[in-house]
């Protein structure tokens, strides 16, 4: 169930310390459902105020139960319903004033603008260039860098797929360590193999002449994307000898 607005800690409820979980604690709980989710996406998230919480003396941070469901429902919403994140943001604000919202998601384009309509059915999920600037906090000549490297992408029209963001999120992350866009060519690569196995394994469905068949390979696909990625971690974990908390 949501918070409301009494009910949880990061919104200025004041909560004691019992039942308050470190970052690691909340990452875990996450990935059953969301393989993808780091802890530079949480971070990014509350960056965002999609998410605040409550900070030890010393800095840390501690997350409330009704954090980590916030977190969930922000994941479920980019992942199922291609939501901006400041759509998100205001969608949650609204329900936790208890307010009777209908959930909206990104349709067709205008001018390069995503165009926000009520929820019917799956629809693409697109963003304008500004609106992925603003989201992932860069600047137009880190994005025309990207570019060049193959690390993003443009659609047809100039918009992008709204995991854009998260790609351009974690490329800044990874570049406050001195790992320069060139040196992601390398993850690039390899995750345009993974995805052209996993096409592969999927493709048969899509040809399939029963709709309902077609219809599950978009399941398939979310699903060995899922064990690709987590496959992935757990190949560079070993690799580095380390296990993230």
């Amino acid at each position: 169930m949501l918070r409301t607005p009494s009910g949880g800690a990061g919104h200025g409820t004041a909560a004691t310390d019992s039942g308050l979980v470190s970052i690691g604690t909340v990452l875990n709980a996450l990935r059953d459902e969301f393989p993808e989710v780091t802890i530079s996406k949480i971070r990014f998230l509350e960056s965002e105020g999609l998410v605040e919480p409550q900070r030890t003396p010393s800095g840390y941070r501690k997350f409330s139960a009704g954090d980590v469901e916030r977190l969930g429902h922000v994941l479920r919403m980019q992942r199922d319903h291609y939501l901006p994140l400041k759509v998100i943001r205001e969608h949650l604000d609204a329900m936790e004033r208890g307010e009777a919202v209908q959930l909206p998601v990104v349709g067709r384009q205008r001018d390069g603008e995503s165009v926000l309509q009520p929820a019917e059915g799956p629809t693409a999920a697109r963003i304008g260039r500004a609106e992925l600037l603003a989201a992932a906090g860069i600047d137009e000549s880190d994005l025309e860098e990207w570019e060049s490297y193959g690390l993003l992408t443009p659609l047809e029209g100039g918009v992008y797929d709204a995991e854009a963001v998260t790609v351009a999120s974690l490329v800044a992350e990874l570049g406050r360590f001195g790992i320069e866009p060139r040196h992601l060519r390398v993850m690039k690569a390899a995750a345009d193999r993974e995805a052209g196995l996993v096409d592969q394994v999927v493709a048969p469905l899509k040809r399939h002449r029963n709709p309902q068949t077609r219809a599950h390979a978009e399941a398939r696909t979310r699903e060995l994307a899922a064990l690709t990625v987590r496959l992935h971690a757990a190949l560079v974990q070993t690799a580095l000898g380390v296990r993230l908390p």
